[in-house]
């Protein structure tokens, strides 16, 4: 096989596998309505073993990826046998909507309040210490007179407008004025906010105006993050995650709220600027990232960092635990977008259910082929045939560049402390200095 046989192989590898870890099809809602309630998933469906391989063509028996097209979720009533597995827990978009994620992390924090649990703790001015690491938001129409409210207490803020259920950027705005919401609705054909359907509804969040900037420029951070199970929960880091830039130095000036070029990272919007670069696609490794933190801020204050990084994203799939359908068939591997303000706090933005395997760059690539082997590695015990009844607890030896992140086996077989003596403790100020109680314990990496 040529160099360039080669590369095409990879690329429909790629290709393939990224409609397989999508799972779903677009054709099926037309084929639900034809059908009953019920149905079996054929065999030729099966997610089989990925294998680092020489690639095979679509049509041959032995490949190592197919293609499922089918939609599995609570809806459908698809029944799956025990040698098949999807990458999609059914009602995913409990963490992956932007406007039902906010709500369970709401609904988790006032429960954790309720049972007076440390973790719900609040300063004086009544923010959570340790659960404050999503912006203020509110959802529209439903909260519009709760976010005017908010709106004039800090008629200077800018806020950031989001379609619910769009991904790539794709319909995302910045507003520092009212009347551009009303704007906003006229456009939309609206007569009244009352009037919009559920698939039209925005999210609107405080936007992060401080943002960490480097070289200029406004970054944030893709991680991958996946989970074998929710109940009980277990789920992996993937070490190799990158940041995402800017192609325009970022500035605050209203002048240049409607630049997406500087306030969004979204390789989907950032490949059509001018300054966008193709060899390194405005991406840098998370390993980078920690170097030039702890050559500029210190190893401390960059762990710590890390540390509440982690804690998100944990706290994030404990938020969303209680309502998941945690079907044995499952296993899922979601995009976490971070970003970093100047004074190091990580702010979760949002979590994507089918982040994009589309590779921009050489170093891409690479990244992206090993994450499906490595996820696969994971969700297929041995490389065999898929096993819905195995435990989903894999041997250190094939998670490659998977670490454990949580396992709540593990965490209360350490004893019910171990939650608190893992909190993470407040954000450190632009110069190290610990911006509130340094007597706080913080968080030791989950592993």
């Amino acid at each position: 096989m040529g160099a360039g046989d080669g590369e095409r192989g990879l690329e429909f590898l790629l290709s393939t596998a990224r409609h397989t870890l999508r799972t779903a099809g677009r054709h099926v809602e037309n084929r639900r309505r034809e059908e009953s309630n019920t149905h079996t998933v054929s065999p030729g469906l099966l997610l089989k073993p990925f294998r680092p391989a020489a690639p095979r063509a679509s049509g041959d028996a032995r490949m190592s990826v197919q293609t499922i097209r089918n939609v599995f979720s609570v809806e459908t009533g698809y029944r799956l046998s025990d040698d098949q597995i999807v990458n999609h827990f059914p009602n995913h978009y409990e963490l992956t909507r932007k406007d039902l994620m906010v709500k369970n992390i709401k609904r988790y924090r006032k429960e954790l309040e309720k049972e007076g649990s440390p973790l719900a703790e609040k300063d004086e001015s009544g923010k959570y210490l340790y659960l404050d690491f999503v912006p203020v938001t509110y959802m529209l129409p439903a909260d519009y007179n709760l976010f005017v409210e908010e709106f004039r207490k800090s008629p200077s803020s800018t806020w950031i407008m989001k379609p619910c259920g769009r991904a790539q950027g794709k319909g995302i705005f910045l507003i520092n004025k009212l009347s551009q919401i009303k704007k906003w609705s006229r456009d939309s054909k609206t007569s009244s906010f009352v009037s919009q359907s559920p698939k039209e509804a925005y999210v609107i969040s405080l936007y992060i105006s401080n943002p960490l900037l480097i070289g200029g420029r406004k970054f944030d951070l893709r991680l991958y993050v996946l989970v074998s199970t929710y109940r009980p929960l277990r789920c992996y880091m993937y070490k190799l995650g990158f940041c995402r830039f800017c192609t325009v130095k970022y500035t605050p000036s209203t002048s240049e709220l409607d630049n997406m070029f500087v306030h969004l990272t979204n390789v989907a919007i950032q490949k059509h600027g001018e300054d966008y670069n193709h060899i390194h696609g405005g991406k840098w490794t998370v390993s980078n990232l920690r170097l030039y933190l702890e050559s500029t801020r210190g190893k401390e204050v960059t762990s710590k960092l890390f540390d509440e990084i982690h804690w998100i994203i944990v706290q994030s799939l404990k938020a969303v635990a209680p309502v998941m359908n945690n079907d044995k068939h499952c296993f899922e591997c979601y995009g976490y977008d971070i970003i970093i303000d100047d004074r190091l706090k990580p702010w979760l933005i949002e979590v994507n259910a089918s982040p994009s395997l589309t590779s921009s760059t050489a170093n891409d690539r690479i990244l992206k082929y090993n994450l499906i082997n490595d996820t696969l590695n994971i969700a297929v015990p041995n490389g065999e045939v898929p096993d819905c009844k195995w435990n989903k607890s894999p041997p250190k030896e094939v998670l490659g560049n998977y670490e454990i992140l949580y396992d709540e086996e593990l965490a209360q077989g350490d004893g019910a402390d171990r939650e608190l003596r893992s909190r993470p403790g407040p954000s450190l100020g632009p110069r190290g200095g610990r911006s509130r109680d340094s007597g706080r314990a913080t968080l030791t990496t989950w592993k």
